[in-house]
């Protein structure tokens, strides 16, 4: 739960809303969305309509762990993006809206999406 004095926190929440009126997530087109902690980064593919999570993957998932270990956090945003894209494209889904969850699309953000995108995601 976000601190309510962590001014950083509050403007992150406060993009998250403004970034989520307009992206959906649907069954054709299911919404990329990922949350980073100060260790580890997750990303998950939901169906807003039915209100359910179709894959996800994360730096703690079996998955990633089988992998080989990368350097730093960028790196294993970018195994990360691998893994979504290839749990999603096991699922018959190769188009996606991509939502940053109100971060900046930096670092570790934009490493996953490139990632995803390399491997197949379309968004």
């Amino acid at each position: 739960m976000a601190s309510k004095k962590n001014p950083r926190e509050l403007a992150r929440l406060k993009r998250k809303k403004r970034i989520r009126r307009r992206v959906k997530g649907t069954p054709e087109r299911p919404r990329l969305c990922v949350f980073r902690s100060s260790k580890h980064i997750y990303a998950q593919l939901v169906d807003d309509v039915r209100g359910i999570t179709l894959a996800s993957a994360s730096t703690l998932s079996p998955d990633y762990k089988a992998l080989e270990t990368p350097e730093g956090k960028v790196g294993a945003a970018k195994h990360v993006g691998g893994l979504i894209a290839r749990k999603a494209k096991d699922e018959g889904i190769t188009r996606v809206v991509f939502d940053r969850n109100g971060y900046i699309y930096h670092g570790r953000v934009s490493a996953l999406a490139d990632a995803a995108r390399e491997a197949g995601l379309e968004f």
